[in-house]
Order: structure tokens, then sequence, then C-alpha cells
């Protein structure tokens, strides 16, 4: 009976539980519905001649409306006369007449606006005005939330991303991409090469986009030291380097003549290398041998030819000084017949 009051007591605080959390989230949804809202990017970028696209997501308190029941209005910060963009293009103001329009739903709360042929004066900042015509006091100018655009003069050139050098007979891809903010218009990429090309466009956020280009080829031996060329088209008449380039080096498909020809080559040069070196060891020693000859002849005193014979001389005893001591003269063996004859016979 205990266990069963307590499943009781349990399944009832759970109920109310979930009332609760219900309710408070209806009444979260009403406090949040009922304000006037915009989410823009404050700061964007444009390329001057080309298009921008101001992303722009809106909410407002009364009952969705479909889009005819909608006014979208875009307009300068600084005097809300100066409209840039209105269904009555009478209101709309000169300078960009035929220039602006919206390229979302408003009924899907999108109030996203393009703007063609962009001029370098057109900096903004520009601000939402939304208008309810089902009550002629639901109407709103987001004045706080507005957006600037910093103009671009020149396009930058598109980024080539590839391996410089590729292999014989392998696939090599070729990556092109450029950023860029109208999605209205993407840009075209086109290559000096052909091979088969997957064009593809993706949101970066932010009101950012990015045109990408994949080039797939098979290269040969003839695309070696040559350029493969990536150019992009923007829409409308834009300036600035519009191509890029990379070299390409193709390794060559090793074959059979790629490894006899080179071991040809280093088995004759090393012949060849070693021919010199045994002629000039040759011809080294037979010098060597002549030289040892002609002072051998020398030496041993022999003549060629009419050269006479010529004797190395010996010296005479009388030329020779010598000294003696009295123990000299013991010596029986010793007879010196010049000391005899100095004074006269005896």
């Amino acid at each position: 009976m205990f266990v069963m009051k307590v499943s009781r007591v349990q399944a009832s605080m759970g109920v109310q539980t979930g009332l609760f959390l219900f309710w408070l989230h209806v009444l979260c949804a009403v406090v949040l519905a009922d304000v006037w809202k915009v989410d823009v990017e404050h700061k964007m970028e444009a390329l001057v001649s080309s298009c921008v696209v101001l992303p722009c997501k809106f909410t407002y308190p009364a009952q969705q409306q479909p889009s005819d029941r909608i006014r979208a209005i875009w307009h300068k910060n600084k005097n809300w006369d100066d409209i840039i963009f209105h269904r009555d293009s009478t209101l709309v103001e000169d300078n960009f007449k035929g220039r602006t329009k919206l390229i979302g739903s408003l009924g899907s709360f999108n109030c996203s606006l393009e703007i063609d042929e962009v001029k370098n004066i057109d900096n903004g900042p520009f601000c939402f005005r939304v208008e309810l015509e089902t009550a002629p006091k639901d109407k709103y100018s987001f004045v706080d939330n507005c957006v600037s655009i910093t103009m671009i003069e020149e396009a930058p050139k598109p980024n080539l991303e590839a391996e410089t050098s590729v292999h014989e007979g392998e696939p090599a891809v070729f990556k092109c991409s450029v950023r860029h903010t109208c999605p209205t218009h993407q840009p075209s990429l086109s290559w000096s090469h052909p091979g088969k090309i997957i064009s593809s466009y993706k949101s970066l956020g932010h009101g950012n986009w990015e045109a990408e280009s994949l080039l797939t080829f098979t290269p040969t031996k003839e695309d070696s030291h040559t350029f493969v060329e990536c150019t992009i088209m923007y829409h409308g008449n834009v300036k600035g380097e519009m191509k890029a380039s990379r070299p390409v080096f193709v390794k060559e498909k090793a074959t059979l003549s790629h490894i006899i020809i080179p071991a040809l080559s280093g088995l004759g040069a090393a012949l060849l290398v070693g021919v010199v070196c045994f002629l000039v060891v040759k011809r080294y020693r037979k010098r060597i041998a002549d030289l040892q000859s002609g002072v051998g002849m020398n030496n041993a005193g022999t003549g060629f030819g009419d050269q006479p014979f010529s004797k190395a001389r010996m010296p005479s005893p009388k030329s020779q000084s010598k000294c003696y001591t009295a123990e000299s003269y013991d010596d029986d063996d010793y007879t010196n017949t010049a000391d005899l004859n100095l004074y006269g016979n005896i």
C-alpha cells in the first residue's frame, strides 16, 4: 500500500511538472513573439560594378502574414525619405532605381536585399523597415540595426591550389576558388587545360559565399614545364587580376628503358674512366723506367757510340800527408822509402 501511494504521488508530480513546462513554453513564445526584431550583417563587402546581397531576417508581433500583405522598405539611416527599395519604384531614389530588389520571401520573414551594379558611393548605412497592411499601426524601422558596406575597387585573383609535381598517367587535381558576396550572380571559373570540371557554390556564413571549381586530368610528359591557368568571370564590369596559374612538372613513369639506359651510361662512364687511368699509369711507369735507365748508365761509366770510356781517378799516396808517432817506427811492416832518401844513402 505504501509503495502504491508513493507511485501515485510521483505520477502526480510528473503531470504537474509537464504542465508547468508547457505553459512556460507558451508564455515565452508569446513574450518573444511580441517584439519587432531584425537580423542583419552590420558590415559587408561589395565588389564595385558587381552586385551584393544584404542578408536579412525579421520578426513582428502580429499573426504571420502572407507576402502580399507585408510592405518592405529599405532606406538610408539618416533620412527615412531616402528610399533605396520600395514596391512602388516611383518612391525610390533616382540613384538606386532599377538596381535594388528583394530576393527573399517576406511571408517567410526573409528581407534580404540585392544591390546590383554597385557604385563606390553605395556605402550606406542602409536600414530595413516593415509595414503590415492589416493594421496601420503595425510598422517598424530598425534604425539601430543597419548595414554598412565597404567597397572593393578591384577584384582579387582567384586562389589556385595544386601539386606542382605530378605523376605521368595518374590523375591530377587542381582547385580554383574565390570568395564573394553576391550569391544571386555567382562568378564563373574556367580552365586553360582540358579535363573533367566540377563546379560548386557554398555559403560561408555572414553574407559570404565561395565559388569553387575542380579540374581533374591525367598528365602526360608533354604537360611538363607548362602552366595550368584558372580564369574568373564576375558579374558586371569588374576590374582586377582575373587569372591565377601554376607550373606543372610531370614525373615520367618508370619503364625498362629508364632502368637500362642509366645503367649502361654509368657502366660506359666507369669503363672510360678505367681506360684513361690505365693509360696514364702505363705512361707514367714508362717514364719512370726511362729515367731510372739513364741514371744507371751514368753510374756504370759506360758510353755509347764515339763517347770515350772514362775511369774514376784514384788519389796518389804522395798527395796525402800522414802523421807518425814514435810507436809507428816500431812497426816492422812499415818502410817509407821517401824518408830513407831524405839524407842520402845510408
